[in-house]
């Protein structure tokens, strides 16, 4: 009996610890958010992979973002275009479908390059 409660308060503490973890995860989401938030309404960005390698190409990117399932081989090639052209990039906790539904739109987006954060400090925040 004692051995069973003890080990009920051990699986209680690691259930609180994964709770803590899930809240900080969610609080980092939804201030990533409402940044893209703000840069959709005040600043410049553009949706896609196509637009995005272009964005390199010209030197206008500041920052781009990429989907967690984007697939690997493209990832990859954002990635050394990104570094060739000395941009930052932020790997999104989320899939493209929450990428694009934080951009307000209601199509997926695996990749998203912002050009001019408007308000936001979005640049900045991003390490």
């Amino acid at each position: 009996q004692g051995i069973n409660a003890e080990y009920m308060g051990v699986l209680r503490w690691c259930a609180s610890l994964s709770e803590l973890k899930m809240v900080k995860r969610n609080k980092n989401a939804e201030n990533i958010n409402a940044r893209l938030q703000l840069v959709v309404k005040s600043g410049k960005y553009q949706l896609g992979l196509g637009a995005t390698l272009k964005a390199i190409r010209q030197s206008k990117a500041k920052l781009v973002i990429i989907a967690n399932n984007c697939p690997p081989l493209r990832k990859s090639e954002l990635e050394y275009y990104a570094m060739l052209g000395k941009v930052p990039v932020h790997h999104y906790s989320g899939n493209n479908i929450d990428l694009g539904t934080a951009c307000g739109k209601f199509f997926t987006s695996t990749t998203m390059t912002i050009i001019d954060a408007g308000d936001s400090d979005i640049i900045r925040a991003m390490p």
